[in-house]
């Protein structure tokens, strides 16, 4: 493991079948990301490698960021997936201190566990997705806990992550994506925050926070 994570920024390929077969496949995704980490991490090795990935899209280019812990491998992608550039962290981890400026970028999957009836004690309720006021909100406060004053924050609504096989759940994650501006104001907690992501869907794409300096004008 490494002091300080790492992050692959891999231009995708739009011509490979590889490419497009994951695009369409939330679990195909998660499975050839998980290729560039070392095998042997055990039962839990997107845990253990402390993986976090988002795709980023355009109209005209896709980019997938993928951060570990563990030291990333792009030579371990399928041939022809993309153009891969992989950096440490740890510049970024110096720079970070209290009353900092920075832009942000965060797909999330804004989610509450529903309230049961009394009647219904001992069991837990369904996680709900959340939308609207109530997903920026969430986001506000998770922002908090991780040591983010938010100044800006544009949501953008993102396609549904939806995992395939017959193993997996037959459901749908709900993702947005988060840009905006924020100042720093724990520069330990947004280490953390970092390295482990934010909320729920991180199999799925959700939960890498990315930090830039604002600019100054």
């Amino acid at each position: 493991m490494n002091d300080h994570p790492v992050i692959a920024r891999i231009r995708l390929n739009p011509h490979s079948r590889d490419v497009q077969r994951d695009l369409r496949d939330a679990t195909q995704m998660h499975r050839t990301v998980m290729r560039m980490v070392p095998d042997g991490l055990g039962d839990a090795p997107r845990h253990q490698a402390g993986l976090l990935y988002r795709l980023d899209e355009t109209d005209t280019s896709s980019t997938l960021l993928v951060q570990a812990a563990a030291m990333l491998d792009p030579a371990r992608l399928p041939t022809g997936y993309g153009q891969a550039d992989v950096k440490s962290l740890a510049p970024m981890f110096t720079a970070l201190r209290k009353g900092l400026g920075v832009r942000y970028r965060i797909v999330l999957n804004p989610a509450k566990r529903e309230r049961l009836s009394l009647e219904e004690k001992g069991k837990r309720g369904q996680i709900v997705p959340l939308s609207g006021a109530d997903a920026d909100q969430w986001w506000l406060r998770r922002a908090a806990e991780a040591g983010l004053d938010l100044h800006v924050l544009t949501p953008t609504s993102m396609e549904p992550a939806r995992p395939r096989g017959r193993d997996t759940p037959r459901m749908r994650h709900s993702l947005l994506r988060y840009d905006g501006t924020a100042t720093v104001t724990n520069p330990d907690a947004l280490r953390d925050a970092v390295i482990h992501g934010i909320g729920r869907g991180k199999p799925y794409g959700a939960g890498l926070l990315s930090l830039a300096p604002a600019r100054t004008t």
